[in-house]
């Protein structure tokens, strides 16, 4: 028998059981595109976490004053660090891994526009830290370096900033009151989908000026510990991210050497490194695109069950045909090769139907707007390849044993059946 002669029958068997065929194909061209759906969600669930963590920077170290925890340089534990201006200057001359540093001056106070008023935390920084940060304008200008140097009132909004302040209005050029002092707008910050910050809050909301604007005009109130050229926090970019934990080791020396703490003493400084928190946030998820990608294999193979047991109904039911055709001449390869062909066919045509939809699904949903808890699936090549293999697996496993137990059937046995 001739493969066009195995291929007429079996399109001939196919359509004479339509709705079993169907069936039978639905719980393949499901677990197919289970497979290419469960797995791009995965991956879409992780590209999205991290495009959210570069928002808040990349290869960045966020530092704050801690509290000693071992006694060192003649001072007893538990002694609280107090960071200082002068910490941001030694690091940028001291230390060769770090590739830029910006200290950062927090304080809320507040803004009055000519439309509106508000009471947004506001950030003095260093204009590298914009860099570092990501922070992209949509209108204006970001600060310059002349700008830090001469002290000038300049302000960057956010996005929510600006809306409050300067509902419908054009901004740039626009003098906002901040405690009396006359700031001039010169750039509002592109919107940003940004899962977590530190500090005041996410950027949206915040206002940005040059620190050294921001520690005349506003240094923080006088307080225990609280001193001429205090900040609340330095933001350091490391250099080279496979040097990254011997950069932070050399941030505790220089650290350590001006506050009177050993470098080893960890609770000495309180450090949010964010490339250890992107490295176990890639984790998380790829464990979780490992167990989606598990439970859509796991769907195919009951899928793959199902044809299996289709075809032992069909042995079943054709065994006379079975026993006429042996006896007619056909062998007991060609009785096997008909029912393996029959599986397989049902087999690539579901498993070609699921990829198509599979990856039709996620191209067609690429450039549609979803809410932001919601991630655009993206089609991964290692789940079509695995769904591929296990589909051509479950082929031959659940296609093989029924055209086997057919071609074993004795003709006379075959014809006694009613």
């Amino acid at each position: 028998m001739n493969i066009r002669e195995v291929l007429r029958q079996t399109a001939n068997s196919i359509a004479a059981h339509k709705l079993r065929s169907f069936l039978t194909m639905f719980g393949i061209v499901w677990g197919i595109t289970s497979v290419i759906l469960l797995v791009g969600l995965g991956k879409g669930f992780s590209h999205d976490q991290k495009e959210r963590l570069k928002s808040i920077g990349v290869d960045l170290a966020i530092v704050w004053g801690g509290r000693t925890s071992e006694q060192a340089g003649g001072y007893a534990a538990g002694r609280e660090v107090r960071l200082s201006i002068r910490d941001a200057f030694l690091i940028k001359q001291e230390a060769y891994l770090i590739k830029t540093v910006s200290p950062e001056l927090r304080r809320s106070v507040s803004e009055v526009s000519r439309y509106n008023a508000a009471s947004r935390p506001v950030r003095g920084v260093w204009p590298d830290y914009q860099r570092f940060r990501s922070l992209k304008v949509q209108e204006g200008r970001l600060m310059t370096d002349d700008d830090e140097n001469e002290s000038r009132r300049v302000v960057i909004l956010g996005v929510e900033s600006r809306d409050q302040l300067f509902p419908g209005k054009a901004a740039i050029g626009e003098i906002l009151m901040m405690n009396g002092s006359p700031y001039t707008v010169i750039g509002v910050l592109e919107k940003k989908k940004q899962n977590g910050s530190y500090g005041s809050g996410p950027d949206n909301t915040q206002l940005f000026v040059p620190y050294s604007s921001m520690a005349r005009d506003y240094p923080p109130p006088e307080r225990p510990g609280i001193f001429k050229g205090y900040i609340n926090n330095l933001v350091v970019e490391v250099a080279d991210p496979a040097q990254h934990e011997e950069a932070l080791r050399q941030v505790y020396r220089i650290l350590g050497r001006e506050h009177n703490f050993d470098p080893r003493d960890k609770d000495a400084l309180f450090v949010w490194d964010t490339l250890e928190g992107s490295q176990l946030v890639e984790r998380i998820f790829d464990i979780m695109t490992i167990f989606f990608g598990a439970v859509a294999l796991m769907t195919l193979s009951l899928g793959g069950i199902g044809v299996m047991n289709i075809m032992l109904v069909a042995v079943t039911e054709r065994t006379r045909e079975i026993g006429v055709r042996k006896s007619l001449g056909a062998t007991a390869a060609d009785i096997r090769n008909q029912f393996f062909a029959e599986s397989a066919a049902l087999m690539i045509v579901s498993g070609a139907l699921g990829l198509a939809i599979g990856v039709g699904i996620c191209l067609a949903v690429a450039n549609v707007e979803l809410p932001d808890i919601v991630p655009h699936p993206i089609v991964s090549p290692v789940a079509v390849v695995a769904s591929l293999l296990t589909l051509g697996i479950i082929t031959i496993a659940a296609g093989m044993y029924p055209a086997q137990r057919a071609a074993a059937l004795s003709p006379i046995e075959c014809l006694r059946q009613e």
